[in-house]
């Protein structure tokens, strides 16, 4: 089951591929699932149906934050014992990370369950929206947490040298639901229940697959008995906090996703109406499988990176670094002339021509991809900062990207430039960002200097 992989000794290039191909793969299967569902949802059940599931996407994308957050610091902590002989530290720390995780989102499922109407509405959804967004939670939200397990396993079960075992995490819920999601639309006709089920009935089985491999008693990387005790409990909240503290730029990087859904939802449909979200839902159904490519690099390059560091090579981690770097501009380029020259192809994948929101994104995409560029300098760099254990660095870059210069130029740019700048809102606030994490770089290597 295991590979054969050194994070010590092997030369960066061979080792970085190595982890990088069935990673990517694996991406790969994820992004097949994403873009399945959009198109089955547009498809099937039209443009009202793809603007409600991306009313409620930002749901999704926080718990997604949630499992990278956990999965990147959990793995971050065990890669850095790992390399001091700590195994059973490790352990530990891969136990308390799936332990809490599942439980805080367990306790958030239900809560949205409750709630589904108001938060649809909390959440941007019109009243003709607002239905179909609350069926699709109520279908969705219960099983978040095997969604998240799934992402945050995947660190895990690299980390102990089986990134081909984690490929088949991605791909096995990949092609189920893909599968599901034909039967339930189009045969069984369950409409948006069976849009939300499918994908549900998806990630259990990949959260299955973790917990299979993790309770697998001859991995080095598996769970472990830990103690109830008062002062075993104070021990996993220090834990747990600074697993926490070293992925929060992960959890944040899905929160700004969200976050860009949400405002652009906002701008969108004060610009152009439920039509201008059906557009611009197509756009975002692109983003979050841009960053699954970047964060398949970063993640092959994090233990690289963070076992290096631990050990002291500081050359070793520079290289991890530079051909992740390399890697994520290269893939960024390729999107960018993929989407200008397919635009029309790729969306007419999720709707018919004769919806308004058709001639909307036809427009939109080629300027929302320049912004592919930059994210890919963003993504590498901010997990390049976590797996040194500049959480600081990672978290600032992390806010100012998604936050604040998502939000002055969403507020911004359609004043000055009308209906372009709306799209180009996100691509501006990516160079911002890249000019940040240039300026943070240099700085600290003229400190060293």
């Amino acid at each position: 089951m295991k590979d054969a992989i050194d994070f010590g000794s092997m030369e960066i290039p061979k080792l970085f591929r190595k982890l990088l191909i069935p990673t990517l793969l694996g991406m790969v299967f994820s992004a097949a699932f994403v873009i399945t569902d959009g198109i089955f949802v547009g498809k099937g059940l039209g443009s009202d149906a793809l603007a409600a599931v991306n009313i409620t996407a930002p749901i999704f994308l926080l718990t997604t934050g949630i499992g990278l957050m956990f999965g990147l610091g959990a793995s971050v902590v065990a890669s850095i014992h790992l390399s001091q002989g700590k195994i059973k530290v490790a352990r530990i720390n891969i136990t308390q990370a799936v332990f809490v995780s599942s439980l805080f989102l367990l306790c958030a499922s239900i809560f949205v369950c409750i709630y589904a109407p108001e938060v649809a509405v909390s959440l941007g959804a019109s009243e003709r929206l607002k239905p179909l967004a609350t069926e699709y939670m109520h279908w969705f939200v219960p099983f978040l947490a095997f969604s998240a397990l799934l992402l945050s396993g995947m660190f895990f079960i690299r980390l102990d040298g089986s990134p081909k075992y984690a490929m088949w995490c991605n791909a096995i819920p990949a092609v189920i639901n893909i599968a599901l999601d034909y039967v339930f639309i189009f045969i069984f006709k369950w409409g948006m229940m069976g849009a939300a089920l499918a994908s549900s009935l998806g990630t259990v089985i990949g959260g299955i697959l973790i917990l299979a491999y993790l309770f697998r008693y001859g991995n080095t990387i598996r769970f472990i008995r830990v103690k109830w005790s008062r002062k075993s409990l104070r021990l996993t909240v220090r834990n747990v906090g600074y697993m926490c503290k070293l992925g929060v730029s992960s959890f944040l990087c899905e929160a700004t996703i969200a976050f860009m859904m949400f405002i652009g939802n906002y701008i969108f449909i004060h610009y152009l109406g439920e039509d201008g979200v059906a557009a611009f839902s197509i756009a975002c159904y692109f983003f979050p499988i841009i960053f699954m490519v970047y964060n398949a690099i970063g993640q092959s390059a994090q233990p690289i990176i963070s076992y290096n560091f631990g050990a002291g090579q500081g050359i070793r981690v520079q290289a991890a670094y530079r051909i992740a770097l390399k890697s994520a501009l290269a893939f960024g380029l390729l999107f960018c002339i993929f989407t200008a020259l397919f635009r029309y192809e790729i969306v007419g994948l999720f709707i018919e021509t004769r919806y308004p929101a058709y001639a909307f994104a036809v427009e939109g995409l080629p300027l929302f991809a320049i912004g592919f560029i930059f994210f890919a300098v963003n993504i590498v760099s901010i997990v390049y900062f976590q797996s040194v254990e500049r959480a600081m660095a990672a978290t600032w870059v992390t806010v100012m990207r998604g936050f604040v210069f998502m939000t002055l130029c969403f507020l911004l740019m359609p004043r000055v430039m009308g209906i372009p700048g709306i799209w180009l809102a996100v691509p501006f606030a990516e160079v911002l960002t890249t000019i940040l994490v240039i300026a943070i770089y240099f700085h600290r290597k003229r400190k060293k200097a």
